[in-house]
């Protein structure tokens, strides 16, 4: 494995075994002043199992490729495609100026009436 591409093999491999369609898988990495942009995209009916609930894989995989990132000295930035058809809400911006998912907010509240809170 090439040090340029261990973080899209890492992308493709971890998304590949995520969802139900890897053969729909697929990942474009660029580079421009900002860092490496992974593109992925995915079937549309696998966007749930890419996204999780309330945005925690997307979160976790681009926690996960920033470590990758970084153990070669490079910025990593992951998008995620939004296909046809999809039921998503549109694209939002993220703090490094990539063109992302907006991931974490949805009409669900989470339910923090059973944690106990010491001040």
């Amino acid at each position: 494995m090439q040090e340029e591409t261990r973080d899209l093999d890492f992308v493709l491999s971890v998304v590949k075994s995520l969802v139900d369609h890897p053969e729909g898988v697929s990942a474009e990495r660029t580079i421009d002043e900002r860092g490496v942009l992974i593109t992925l995209k995915v079937r549309s009916l696998d966007m749930g199992q890419i996204i999780g609930r309330q945005g925690q894989t997307a979160r976790a995989l681009r926690t996960l490729l920033r470590v990758v990132g970084a153990k070669n000295n490079a910025r990593v930035n992951l998008k995620i495609y939004e296909p046809e058809g999809s039921r998503r809400t549109p694209h939002a911006q993220s703090d490094e100026g990539h063109d992302v998912h907006h991931e974490a907010h949805h009409e669900e509240e989470i339910d923090t009436s059973a944690v106990d809170f010491k001040l």
